[in-house]
């Protein structure tokens, strides 16, 4: 079959790499694509966005079935488009979008369906919501309530920060992202990503993961859209994962159905576990990244079976296999980000990196120049590995790193540190 993915990021990379693996697919591409993308899969230069020329392309090249990768086109429609025009998709609508593309959206089906989740408040006006922070005090969260492309969430442990965020944000610092803000009790515990598939009606977990979402050592400095991820995360235990089965994910689906906008596509619960409960920080309604790039390498060639059964309403009649694997993912970014950064450096020492089951270097913010790698955005590569312990995977995907020769790049040299600490 003839697959599109759109996308052009280290997650879309992830998935057509793990495509690729499957021998029902017979031509891949990836719209927009990037530098390392290209070296697989045909690349067409569209925006994602843009229903109208993703449903061209679709024709001109006799597509049978499109993956979307970033939330961006799954809020503006471009999976109800597709679906409208009889082209088989995966990826939810823009109505079950809302759960990731409206804060107070998913607060709203969290408080009708009972998931268990941080108390909050929803404000369009700075003056109100600044009056709330004072009265709350801190730590606190402030979040525009809109797609912020994984940066409108301030995590302020004190009331001055909050009180900045919050007048930034209705300043325009998020765009219109941030016109509603959403103010949220302060989370304590250990994070974790917790993936499933749903069709509608069935629900399949499909694996777990921990996210670096700080910039430097140790977890501190400021968020960033993740600095690096590893899989399956220590703290998801199987009574955990039941529970947040239970009590979230098959609550929220119901409450879905409920409203008339059944969700189809991969939900992403970002959790908080705390002596051993898990609460809901939020949804995506697409693969992480760079959690995606940890789970195609142990998924590998099964994601496309999981995605088209998922699209074609028959999650029930399929299983996950999972090796007793473990895999890790370590981003290199440009100097300063997430703060302002440079573009245009080339990156050496790609060319002859390994491209296997258990080692590989997937490309987020990179184009071809003149045969050479160039950097393009603030996130760059994701150095990731396969081993039969999260040591392992960590001293392969490090490996990586070493051969990478981009003097204008940083990487984190903790990712995994709470779970190997030393």
């Amino acid at each position: 079959m003839n697959i599109l993915i759109l996308g052009g990021g280290g997650r879309e990379h992830a998935l057509a790499w793990a495509v690729l693996q499957n021998p029902k697919c017979d031509k891949l591409i990836v719209a927009p694509g990037n530098g390392g993308i290209s070296q697989i899969a045909q690349c067409a230069a569209i925006e994602p966005t843009d229903a109208g020329a993703v449903l061209d392309l679709c024709a001109e090249e006799t597509v049978d079935f499109v993956i979307i990768g970033p939330e961006a086109p799954l809020a503006a429609g471009v999976a109800d488009s597709l679906r409208d025009a009889g082209i088989l998709t995966f990826g939810p609508s823009k109505a079950a979008a809302e759960l990731e593309a409206s804060k107070s959206f998913t607060k709203a089906i969290c408080d009708a369906c009972g998931a268990p989740t941080a108390r909050h408040a929803r404000f369009t006006e700075a003056g109100p919501a600044r009056a709330h922070v004072r009265l709350k005090g801190a730590p606190i969260v402030i979040k525009a309530d809109g797609l912020a492309a994984g940066k409108g969430v301030i995590v302020a442990m004190d009331e001055a920060t909050a009180l900045a965020a919050v007048d930034d944000m209705f300043a325009g610092a998020f765009g219109g992202a941030g016109a509603a803000v959403v103010i949220e009790e302060y989370l304590t515990g250990e994070e974790a990503s917790f993936f499933v598939l749903c069709d509608g009606e069935t629900v399949l977990p499909i694996g777990t993961a921990q996210d670096h979402k700080r910039a430097g050592e140790g977890d501190t400095g400021p968020n960033t859209g993740g600095m690096g991820a590893y899989s399956p995360a220590p703290v998801m235990t199987d009574a955990i994962t039941r529970k947040t089965m239970e009590d979230i994910i098959k609550p929220t689906m119901a409450e879905m159905v409920r409203r008339g906008v059944p969700f189809q596509g991969v939900l992403f619960a970002g959790l908080m576990i705390d002596d051993g409960q898990p609460r809901l920080i939020e949804y995506n309604v697409r693969f992480g990244d760079p959690e995606c790039q940890c789970l195609m390498l142990r998924l590998g060639a099964q994601a496309l079976d999981l995605m088209l059964a998922t699209a074609e309403g028959r999650l029930g009649e399929v299983a996950v296999t999972f090796a007793d694997d473990h895999a890790m993912s370590v981003v290199m970014a440009a100097e300063n980000y997430p703060g302002a950064y440079e573009k245009g450096s080339v990156i050496n020492g790609l060319e002859d990196m390994p491209e296997t089951s258990f080692e590989i270097c997937f490309h987020a913010g990179t184009t071809r120049e003149a045969g050479r790698f160039v950097a393009t955005g603030g996130r760059v590569l994701a150095l990731t590995a396969r081993g039969d312990s999260l040591r392992d995977a960590r001293d392969k995907a490090y490996g990586l790193v070493d051969r990478v020769d981009w003097p204008q790049g940083f990487c984190r040299h903790d990712i995994g540190w709470r779970a190997l600490p030393d």
